[in-house]
Protein backbone atom coordinates (compact mmCIF):
# COMPACT_ATOMS: atom_id res chain seq x y z
CA UNK A 1 0.00 0.00 0.00
CA UNK A 2 1.55 3.25 -0.84
CA UNK A 3 2.60 5.13 2.44
CA UNK A 4 2.23 8.70 2.95
CA UNK A 5 3.98 9.25 6.10
CA UNK A 6 5.43 13.10 6.22
CA UNK A 7 3.66 14.59 9.23
CA UNK A 8 4.00 18.24 10.34
CA UNK A 9 4.28 19.68 13.98
CA UNK A 10 1.57 21.23 15.55
CA UNK A 11 2.78 24.47 14.65
CA UNK A 12 2.97 24.33 10.76
CA UNK A 13 0.24 22.10 9.94
CA UNK A 14 -2.01 24.82 9.06
CA UNK A 15 0.08 26.57 6.79
CA UNK A 16 -1.34 24.13 3.78
CA UNK A 17 -4.28 26.10 3.43
CA UNK A 18 -3.80 29.56 3.35
CA UNK A 19 -5.03 31.08 0.24
CA UNK A 20 -5.31 34.96 -0.34
CA UNK A 21 -8.49 36.19 -1.31
CA UNK A 22 -7.46 39.43 -2.98
CA UNK A 23 -8.14 40.60 -6.70
CA UNK A 24 -5.85 40.56 -9.29
CA UNK A 25 -5.51 42.89 -11.88
CA UNK A 26 -3.50 42.79 -15.18
CA UNK A 27 0.28 44.36 -15.01
CA UNK A 28 -0.54 46.54 -17.80
CA UNK A 29 -2.81 46.61 -20.65
CA UNK A 30 -2.28 43.83 -23.77
CA UNK A 31 -0.21 41.96 -20.54
CA UNK A 32 -2.78 38.94 -20.89
CA UNK A 33 -2.95 38.26 -24.55
CA UNK A 34 1.09 38.96 -24.89
CA UNK A 35 1.36 36.27 -22.38
CA UNK A 36 3.19 38.99 -20.09
CA UNK A 37 1.06 38.38 -17.37
CA UNK A 38 1.51 34.73 -17.37
CA UNK A 39 5.41 35.55 -17.00
CA UNK A 40 4.93 37.91 -14.27
CA UNK A 41 2.40 35.39 -11.98
CA UNK A 42 5.10 33.33 -12.27
CA UNK A 43 7.42 35.69 -10.79
CA UNK A 44 5.15 36.14 -7.95
CA UNK A 45 5.26 32.81 -6.97
CA UNK A 46 8.98 32.52 -6.81
CA UNK A 47 8.51 35.74 -4.48
CA UNK A 48 5.59 34.39 -2.62
CA UNK A 49 7.54 30.76 -1.74
CA UNK A 50 10.79 32.56 -0.55
CA UNK A 51 8.35 34.58 1.51
CA UNK A 52 6.72 31.50 3.17
CA UNK A 53 10.33 30.18 3.51
CA UNK A 54 11.49 33.32 5.60
CA UNK A 55 7.69 33.24 7.77
CA UNK A 56 7.88 29.81 8.54
CA UNK A 57 11.71 30.07 9.65
CA UNK A 58 11.05 32.67 12.45
CA UNK A 59 8.41 30.31 14.38
CA UNK A 60 5.41 32.68 15.14
CA UNK A 61 4.05 30.53 18.00
CA UNK A 62 7.55 30.11 19.77
CA UNK A 63 6.52 32.65 22.68
CA UNK A 64 2.82 31.18 23.15
CA UNK A 65 -0.36 32.28 23.03
CA UNK A 66 0.25 35.50 24.83
CA UNK A 67 0.02 37.53 21.23
CA UNK A 68 -2.46 35.92 19.89
CA UNK A 69 -5.98 38.01 17.92
CA UNK A 70 -8.96 37.02 20.77
CA UNK A 71 -12.00 36.18 19.46
CA UNK A 72 -13.78 34.29 16.56
CA UNK A 73 -12.28 35.00 12.88
CA UNK A 74 -11.41 33.22 9.47
CA UNK A 75 -11.76 33.50 5.61
CA UNK A 76 -13.12 31.95 3.05
CA UNK A 77 -11.91 32.01 -1.05
CA UNK A 78 -13.52 30.71 -3.62
CA UNK A 79 -12.74 30.51 -7.57
CA UNK A 80 -14.47 29.38 -10.82
CA UNK A 81 -13.29 29.08 -14.61
CA UNK A 82 -14.97 27.65 -17.20
CA UNK A 83 -14.06 27.12 -20.91
CA UNK A 84 -15.80 26.09 -23.93
CA UNK A 85 -14.35 26.58 -27.69
CA UNK A 86 -11.11 24.72 -28.32
CA UNK A 87 -11.33 23.49 -24.31
CA UNK A 88 -14.72 21.91 -22.58
CA UNK A 89 -13.39 22.40 -18.97
CA UNK A 90 -14.07 23.75 -15.60
CA UNK A 91 -12.23 23.93 -12.43
CA UNK A 92 -13.69 25.00 -8.94
CA UNK A 93 -12.05 25.92 -5.90
CA UNK A 94 -13.11 26.61 -2.60
CA UNK A 95 -10.78 27.21 0.70
CA UNK A 96 -10.89 28.92 4.20
CA UNK A 97 -9.96 29.00 7.56
CA UNK A 98 -11.70 29.59 10.72
CA UNK A 99 -10.19 30.59 13.90
CA UNK A 100 -11.27 30.89 17.74
CA UNK A 101 -8.84 31.89 20.54
CA UNK A 102 -9.54 32.33 24.05
CA UNK A 103 -7.59 32.97 27.05
CA UNK A 104 -5.55 29.48 26.98
CA UNK A 105 -7.74 27.65 24.30
CA UNK A 106 -6.25 27.85 20.86
CA UNK A 107 -8.10 26.11 17.54
CA UNK A 108 -8.75 26.77 14.13
CA UNK A 109 -10.21 24.80 10.86
CA UNK A 110 -8.91 24.40 7.71
CA UNK A 111 -10.73 22.99 4.64
CA UNK A 112 -10.07 23.13 0.79
CA UNK A 113 -12.31 21.57 -1.48
CA UNK A 114 -11.08 21.08 -5.96
CA UNK A 115 -12.58 20.15 -8.86
CA UNK A 116 -11.72 20.04 -12.41
CA UNK A 117 -11.78 18.67 -15.81
CA UNK A 118 -9.58 18.27 -18.59
CA UNK A 119 -9.65 19.28 -21.85
CA UNK A 120 -12.03 16.57 -23.26
CA UNK A 121 -14.35 17.63 -20.26
CA UNK A 122 -13.63 14.09 -17.88
CA UNK A 123 -12.99 14.98 -14.56
CA UNK A 124 -9.10 15.09 -13.53
CA UNK A 125 -9.79 16.31 -9.71
CA UNK A 126 -12.05 15.69 -7.23
CA UNK A 127 -9.97 16.15 -3.40
CA UNK A 128 -11.57 17.64 -0.67
CA UNK A 129 -9.24 18.09 2.41
CA UNK A 130 -9.90 19.17 6.40
CA UNK A 131 -7.57 19.82 8.99
CA UNK A 132 -8.06 20.81 12.61
CA UNK A 133 -5.08 21.87 15.08
CA UNK A 134 -5.79 22.78 18.60
CA UNK A 135 -3.75 23.68 22.05
CA UNK A 136 -4.95 24.32 25.56
CA UNK A 137 -2.24 26.21 27.86
CA UNK A 138 -2.31 25.16 30.99
CA UNK A 139 0.11 27.60 32.20
CA UNK A 140 2.85 29.65 30.42
CA UNK A 141 5.14 26.61 29.81
CA UNK A 142 2.95 22.86 29.78
CA UNK A 143 0.28 22.80 27.50
CA UNK A 144 -1.83 20.09 25.54
CA UNK A 145 -2.53 19.73 21.68
CA UNK A 146 -4.39 17.85 19.16
CA UNK A 147 -4.13 17.30 15.41
CA UNK A 148 -6.69 16.13 12.98
CA UNK A 149 -6.43 16.12 9.32
CA UNK A 150 -8.84 13.87 6.40
CA UNK A 151 -7.71 13.59 2.68
CA UNK A 152 -10.20 12.38 0.12
CA UNK A 153 -9.91 11.80 -3.38
CA UNK A 154 -13.17 10.47 -5.27
CA UNK A 155 -11.43 9.82 -8.10
CA UNK A 156 -9.37 6.85 -6.56
CA UNK A 157 -12.64 4.42 -7.59
CA UNK A 158 -10.45 1.38 -8.71
CA UNK A 159 -11.95 2.17 -12.40
CA UNK A 160 -11.11 4.28 -15.33
CA UNK A 161 -11.90 7.85 -14.93
CA UNK A 162 -12.81 8.30 -18.93
CA UNK A 163 -14.66 4.60 -19.08
CA UNK A 164 -16.40 3.64 -15.51
CA UNK A 165 -16.50 -0.02 -16.76
CA UNK A 166 -12.93 -0.10 -17.35
CA UNK A 167 -11.01 -1.95 -13.82
CA UNK A 168 -7.86 0.75 -12.94
CA UNK A 169 -5.45 -1.86 -11.61
CA UNK A 170 -3.10 1.07 -11.07
CA UNK A 171 -5.41 2.76 -8.71
CA UNK A 172 -4.98 -0.50 -6.16
CA UNK A 173 -2.21 0.80 -4.07
CA UNK A 174 -3.95 4.39 -4.21
CA UNK A 175 -5.29 6.01 -1.54
CA UNK A 176 -8.76 7.12 -1.77
CA UNK A 177 -9.36 8.42 2.14
CA UNK A 178 -6.17 9.40 4.32
CA UNK A 179 -7.40 10.67 7.60
CA UNK A 180 -5.10 11.10 10.98
CA UNK A 181 -6.42 12.02 14.52
CA UNK A 182 -3.33 12.87 16.70
CA UNK A 183 -3.39 14.27 20.49
CA UNK A 184 -0.33 14.38 23.58
CA UNK A 185 0.77 17.26 25.93
CA UNK A 186 3.86 19.34 25.15
CA UNK A 187 5.90 21.39 26.69
CA UNK A 188 8.39 24.77 26.72
CA UNK A 189 11.51 23.82 27.93
CA UNK A 190 13.19 27.40 27.74
CA UNK A 191 11.10 30.30 26.87
CA UNK A 192 13.33 33.78 27.12
CA UNK A 193 13.68 36.37 24.94
CA UNK A 194 16.37 35.09 22.81
CA UNK A 195 16.11 31.41 22.99
CA UNK A 196 12.35 28.77 22.75
CA UNK A 197 12.49 25.50 22.68
CA UNK A 198 9.27 23.39 22.69
CA UNK A 199 8.75 19.69 22.49
CA UNK A 200 5.57 17.31 22.36
CA UNK A 201 4.83 14.27 21.84
CA UNK A 202 1.23 11.84 21.73
CA UNK A 203 -0.50 9.48 19.92
CA UNK A 204 -2.41 9.11 16.91
CA UNK A 205 -4.71 7.07 15.03
CA UNK A 206 -4.76 6.78 11.01
CA UNK A 207 -7.29 5.66 8.81
CA UNK A 208 -6.84 4.76 4.95
CA UNK A 209 -8.30 3.14 2.08
CA UNK A 210 -6.88 2.68 -1.03
CA UNK A 211 -8.77 1.90 -4.14
CA UNK A 212 -8.96 -1.45 -3.84
CA UNK A 213 -10.12 -1.54 -0.92
CA UNK A 214 -12.55 1.09 -2.07
CA UNK A 215 -13.92 -1.87 -4.01
CA UNK A 216 -13.98 -3.99 -1.38
CA UNK A 217 -15.37 -2.08 1.05
CA UNK A 218 -12.54 -2.31 3.55
CA UNK A 219 -10.60 0.11 5.13
CA UNK A 220 -7.57 0.03 7.37
CA UNK A 221 -6.77 1.70 10.94
CA UNK A 222 -3.82 1.62 13.00
CA UNK A 223 -1.84 3.64 16.02
CA UNK A 224 1.33 5.66 15.32
CA UNK A 225 3.07 7.92 17.51
CA UNK A 226 4.22 11.22 17.34
CA UNK A 227 7.06 13.48 18.77
CA UNK A 228 8.40 17.00 17.60
CA UNK A 229 10.88 19.44 18.49
CA UNK A 230 11.27 23.12 17.82
CA UNK A 231 14.25 25.26 18.90
CA UNK A 232 14.49 28.64 18.09
CA UNK A 233 17.55 31.10 18.96
CA UNK A 234 18.60 34.51 18.12
CA UNK A 235 22.15 35.57 18.11
CA UNK A 236 21.73 39.06 17.08
CA UNK A 237 18.94 41.60 15.64
CA UNK A 238 20.47 40.18 12.21
CA UNK A 239 20.94 36.37 12.97
CA UNK A 240 18.70 33.67 14.12
CA UNK A 241 18.88 29.84 13.63
CA UNK A 242 16.02 27.16 13.77
CA UNK A 243 16.28 23.29 13.89
CA UNK A 244 13.05 21.59 13.85
CA UNK A 245 11.93 18.07 14.09
CA UNK A 246 9.22 15.40 13.64
CA UNK A 247 9.05 11.96 14.05
CA UNK A 248 5.99 9.38 13.17
CA UNK A 249 6.23 5.37 13.99
CA UNK A 250 3.58 2.86 13.52
CA UNK A 251 3.30 -0.57 12.30
CA UNK A 252 2.28 -0.27 8.62
CA UNK A 253 3.98 2.79 8.06
CA UNK A 254 7.18 2.68 9.57
CA UNK A 255 9.72 5.34 10.94
CA UNK A 256 9.46 8.84 9.45
CA UNK A 257 12.06 11.13 11.05
CA UNK A 258 12.57 14.88 9.72
CA UNK A 259 15.17 17.50 10.51
CA UNK A 260 15.30 21.42 9.30
CA UNK A 261 17.93 23.29 10.58
CA UNK A 262 17.99 26.86 9.02
CA UNK A 263 20.22 30.17 9.61
CA UNK A 264 18.60 33.25 8.85
CA UNK A 265 20.41 36.37 8.27
CA UNK A 266 19.09 40.19 7.87
CA UNK A 267 22.49 41.65 6.19
CA UNK A 268 20.57 45.38 5.81
CA UNK A 269 17.34 46.69 5.74
CA UNK A 270 17.30 45.91 1.76
CA UNK A 271 18.60 42.13 2.15
CA UNK A 272 17.96 39.05 3.90
CA UNK A 273 19.43 35.53 3.58
CA UNK A 274 17.88 31.98 4.43
CA UNK A 275 20.03 28.94 4.36
CA UNK A 276 18.51 25.72 5.28
CA UNK A 277 19.28 21.84 5.10
CA UNK A 278 16.49 19.53 5.71
CA UNK A 279 16.92 15.97 6.18
CA UNK A 280 14.30 13.19 5.46
CA UNK A 281 14.23 9.35 6.65
CA UNK A 282 11.65 6.94 5.92
CA UNK A 283 12.76 3.08 6.90
CA UNK A 284 10.72 1.38 4.19
CA UNK A 285 12.38 3.33 1.39
CA UNK A 286 14.76 1.56 -0.83
CA UNK A 287 17.34 4.57 -0.40
CA UNK A 288 15.82 5.39 3.19
CA UNK A 289 17.25 9.10 3.49
CA UNK A 290 16.60 12.50 1.43
CA UNK A 291 18.96 15.65 1.83
CA UNK A 292 18.35 18.84 0.86
CA UNK A 293 20.08 22.20 0.68
CA UNK A 294 17.91 25.37 0.56
CA UNK A 295 18.98 29.00 -0.28
CA UNK A 296 16.85 31.59 -0.30
CA UNK A 297 17.56 35.52 -0.46
CA UNK A 298 15.50 38.60 -0.83
CA UNK A 299 16.86 42.10 -1.94
CA UNK A 300 15.25 45.19 -2.61
CA UNK A 301 15.95 48.21 -4.08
Amino acid sequence: MKKITLLSGATAILTALSVPAFAQTEIATGAGATGVADVNDGITDIEDAVEDSFERSADPDRFGPSDRRQGLFGNMSLSYTGRTGNTENQDFALAGRLQHNQAPFAQSIGLAIEFGEDDDGNKDKEEVSAIYDAQYYFNDRFYAFALGRINIDGLVDGYDNTDESVRDFDEDDDLRRDGFLGFGPGYRVINTDTTTWRVQAGVGVRYTQTGLQHLQDESETEVGYIASSRVYHRFNETVFVTNDTDYLTSSEGGDVLTNEFGVNFKMSDQLATRLSYTTEYQSDREIRTDNTLGVAVVYGF
